[in-house]
């Protein structure tokens, strides 16, 4: 399992929440899609990140490249002090740890 994250810092008084929802609802049509989750940082509020979660890094990279995920990551570029950065996590289970 695979959780995608994209990162970004919005700009004072701007709403990122309308593009957040067409990219949320852009990934749930993708193969291997399991969920999704916005965060705001309680220490500073134009920090946001969207957690997603996938089967395999394939499904993951599929969406990224997706020309409608990139478009609208271009339009939340006018809601965004900086970049949006898009990280890959794998999943590792703790009993791997101990």
């Amino acid at each position: 399992m695979i959780k995608g994250i994209v990162g970004c810092k919005v700009m004072k008084e701007r709403d990122l929440e309308p593009v957040l929802v067409k990219l949320k609802s852009h990934a749930a049509q993708y193969q291997g899609f399991q969920g999704i989750e916005s965060l705001i940082s309680e220490e500073n509020a134009s920090l946001v990140a969207m957690v997603s979660t996938w089967d395999t890094v394939e499904d993951w990279k599929s969406w990224t490249r997706s020309m409608i995920t990139q478009d609208l990551l271009r339009e939340a570029g006018t809601f965004l002090a900086e970049e949006p950065r898009v990280t890959t996590y794998r999943l590792v289970p703790s009993v791997t740890w101990v």
